[in-house]
């Protein structure tokens, strides 16, 4: 297999669509779901991939190498930490879409 296509492909299961800012109306701190840049999805995929594989270190003992590996290949099989990641950031903005009326950033 191509390694460079494993890897975006790897990515783009993990890039997220929407993000939750903290927004601060009358004194209350509301979760606002919101669209996000598509530099920034890559950024928050690579870095959940990443916080991933350290994590897989610490738990399995086993090299950064390896573990970085095996998270890649979780992501391309859309499972894993990152992923799960992802798909807990995607069920809070839903759970707050109802806010998304205050987001004016």
């Amino acid at each position: 297999r191509n390694v460079i296509k494993l890897m975006v492909d790897a990515v783009d299961n993990i890039k997220p669509i929407c993000e939750v800012v903290k927004v601060g109306v009358a004194g209350t701190i509301y979760d606002v779901p919101g669209i996000v840049a598509r530099d920034r999805q890559q950024t928050l995929a690579i870095r959940w991939i990443l916080g991933a594989a350290f994590k897989r270190r610490i738990s399995y003992r086993i090299s950064l190498e390896k573990c970085s590996f095996a998270e890649i290949l979780d992501a391309y099989r859309k499972r894993g930490i990152a992923r799960k990641r992802r798909e807990n950031l995607h069920g809070l903005a839903s759970t707050n879409r109802s806010f998304a009326h205050f987001r004016w950033w």
